[in-house]
């Protein structure tokens, strides 16, 4: 049973004082490919030390291993989500695990008591699963706030992920397996960096899995002085207008073909507009915003009163205004209300509200009754990080880790690259994404070993049933070939 060793002083205690602990292990017997397999899980925590063999924190992490599998004929896949701040609770229930939580019409949230079922799309069909909790997050803890310190920024981030990679790869005598990454969204920022920093130290990866990437947050930022994001945000904006019949008689029955027609305004005559800035006529001012308001069903009035720049928050609870209703962020086909819908931005997202008491309870049920790991500890989502973090990397510069990956992919250009984005996610675009991938500077033969899908659904696309499958499929297929 993994507990805490805490000083017996009756002074407040401020710093914990933590031994190995010994993992929790149990027997599932696992439908996969139509077959009942035996897997093992393992469940617990790794110690994190500093260079004098003192324990600095406690990195929490879910094993599945398929039983009587050969380690070098076996893939091994670490996967973690992103925040920074969150546990890798929603690849491990969403998409990945042998078990998942179903949402009510692919996205919405189900009526509570929650209850995980069979995953029939787990990826433990050709992989062995590796789920870890970044420190802060989950039942992952540093000896004390000023220590946990550390790892709450980009690099030290990436550095201490990078040991428990290492730590895990040598205790269990996994180093002769096929290795790979799988991070979704600030998941995404730590697998980039990871890739390098561990092949600069001799562990190569033979891929990493992108989902809803957010390598490179100059894409992401709205910021007064960039037109950037305005441009890359457009064609979600549009995507997420024509699920919610927002366009009029202007919607076009391919979702695929009508984005293409965005993508083209959005690089070109939008961009050229924004780019006057001020200087802008209102000739062009009014023409741009008559063609963006047939793209985001935002009206032109609205439009030139935003000077053509729609952030976020603004477009999520302006679109469905009239039906007082605002759409989510991370998945932008869920719609929610505001108490007060007079105001300009959203005061909760409503999918992550969808999202949030499914995963969290059915999890902590979960890890106790059937993994047999007891605890007191709370279980951090997103409120177990307590300081800034510390976007320190590259320094001085707006965080990218989309060099981190190129230099990777040049030290080892044996390693593949999948990216997933959803079509409705507001909060790591598809566009986005691809301007990133194209601007990281890679020769064409290297630029090969990235390829790129769209689906659907949101951030997490795999609440979307069809896209979970696809998803299952398409890296199954990238990682048979």
């Amino acid at each position: 049973m993994p507990e805490e060793v805490k000083p017996t002083t009756p002074e407040k205690v401020t710093k914990l004082t933590f031994t190995e602990e010994t993992p929790v292990v149990t027997k599932q017997q696992v439908m996969i490919g139509g077959k009942l397999r035996d897997v093992t899980v393992t469940t617990g925590r790794l110690p994190i030390k500093d260079q004098f063999g003192t324990i600095e924190a406690q990195i929490f992490f879910m094993a599945y291993t398929l039983d009587g599998a050969e380690p070098g004929d076996r893939p091994l896949m670490f996967s973690f989500n992103g925040g920074p701040g969150s546990p890798s609770i929603w690849l491990h229930l969403g998409a990945l695990g042998p078990k998942r939580i179903p949402m009510k019409n692919d996205g919405e949230q189900p009526e509570p008591p929650y209850a995980l079922i069979e995953n029939s799309a787990t990826w433990l069909e050709f992989t062995d699963l590796v789920f870890i909790d970044p420190v802060g997050t989950g039942f992952s803890q540093a000896v004390d706030e000023a220590t946990a310190e550390k790892f709450w920024s980009v690099s030290g981030d990436i550095e201490s992920m990078s040991e428990f990679i290492r730590l895990y790869l040598s205790r269990n005598q996994r180093y002769s397996s096929p290795l790979y990454l799988v991070g979704e969204s600030y998941g995404t920022t730590r697998a980039a960096g990871i890739s390098k920093y561990l092949v600069e130290r001799g562990v190569a990866f033979n891929g990493v899995v992108l989902v809803s990437s957010a390598m490179s947050f100059l894409t992401l930022d709205f910021v007064q002085s960039s037109d950037l994001p305005h441009v890359l945000f457009l064609p979600t904006y549009a995507a997420t207008a024509w699920y919610h019949g927002a366009l009029g008689r202007g919607r076009t029955p391919n979702l695929s073909k009508f984005l293409k027609s965005v993508e083209k305004f959005a690089a070109g005559e939008y961009l050229q507009v924004l780019l006057k800035g001020d200087t802008a006529s209102p000739v062009e001012m009014k023409r741009v915003a008559t063609k963006l308001s047939k793209f985001t069903g935002l009206s032109a009035d609205y439009l030139l009163k935003r000077k053509l720049r729609i952030e976020i928050m603004g477009f999520c609870k302006e679109l469905l205004r009239n039906k007082g209703l605002t759409v989510g962020r991370l998945d932008s086909r869920i719609t929610g209300y505001d108490a007060d819908q007079t105001t300009y931005g959203l005061e909760h997202d409503p999918a992550m509200s969808a999202l949030f008491p499914p995963y969290v309870m059915a999890f902590s049920d979960y890890v106790s009754r059937e993994l047999g790991y007891k605890t007191d500890l709370q279980y951090h989502v997103f409120y177990g990080i307590t300081k800034p973090w510390k976007w320190d990397l590259p320094k001085d510069e707006p965080t990218d880790t989309s060099h981190a990956l190129r230099d990777a992919l040049l030290r080892n250009p044996y390693m593949k690259v999948f990216v997933a984005s959803g079509y409705y996610d507001l909060a790591t675009p598809y566009f986005a994404t691809e301007y990133s991938l194209s601007h990281m500077g890679l020769p064409p033969n290297i630029r090969q070993n990235i390829v790129t899908f769209e689906y659907p659904a949101g951030h997490m696309m795999y609440t979307h049933e069809e896209s979970l499958s696809r998803l299952q499929k398409e890296v199954h297929d990238w990682i048979k070939s």
